[in-house]
């Protein structure tokens, strides 16, 4: 089976998908432009990260990375935890999308503020849900999120999605029939809902649960 990756995917998850008798291309689709200079005069004593590039720009900027030296530290992904531990920073809470974060942070806290470190194109659902129980939430904003078209060559069996803006650039140049898709998370189901029905869905959003969302689909549909 020949599978499309939209981003690059780490080696164990490449020799995993061979031992299956897998091939894999990657064709990223999304370009992640960091904003120059960007406006960081105060943090809050609550941090949010949702994603590794938030956290790879933080990190490049001795200044904001001193602002948050302290601070209490929640993220969206393993990844984007294991990034931040890696860089000796203590997550207090990791969850496994933003709207998981969102409805924790409600919970648990009132009349609290929250910095949350962010791109330009984001899911809404920190900046909808924190205020319903008097949070405040103050975007900043680390970078843009480009689309990057390109036509693939040949067929594919599957198409592995990671992210809404990632399915957008592969939509501008590529079909969708005639192949599924597995999705990482149901920010990004829902965008692929909108060119087709087959697809689906990881249990968690990690690459071992994506991995097995493969196995088992392709297990149900051999002939």
């Amino acid at each position: 089976m020949r599978l499309l990756a939209t981003k690059r995917m780490s080696a164990a998850f490449k020799a995993r998908l061979l031992s299956h008798q897998f091939s894999l291309v990657e064709q990223s689709f999304i370009d992640i432009i960091p904003i120059k200079n960007p406006t960081v005069d105060t943090i809050c004593d609550n941090v949010i990260f949702t994603s590794k590039n938030a956290v790879k720009i933080v990190l490049s900027i001795p200044r904001i990375l001193k602002m948050i030296k302290d601070k209490t530290i929640y993220c969206v992904g393993e990844k984007t935890a294991l990034l931040l531990s890696k860089n000796d920073q203590k997550v207090a809470k990791m969850t496994h999308n933003s709207s998981e974060l969102a409805h924790f942070l409600s919970n648990n806290f009132k009349n609290e503020a929250f910095s949350y470190f962010c791109g330009k194109l984001r899911t809404p659902d920190l900046e909808k849900i924190l205020p319903q129980n008097n949070n405040s939430v103050e975007a900043v904003e680390l970078y843009e999120t480009r689309l990057r078209g390109k036509r693939v060559k040949g067929h594919f069996d599957g198409v592995l999605f990671f992210s809404p803006s990632g399915v957008r650039g592969y939509a501008l140049d590529n079909s969708f029939e005639n192949t599924q898709s597995f999705c990482i998370g149901p920010s990004t189901a829902k965008e692929v809902a909108l060119h087709t029905p087959k697809f689906t869905v990881a249990k968690t959003p990690s690459e071992s649960q994506l991995l097995l969302s493969i196995k088992n689909y392709y297990i149900l549909h051999e002939e």
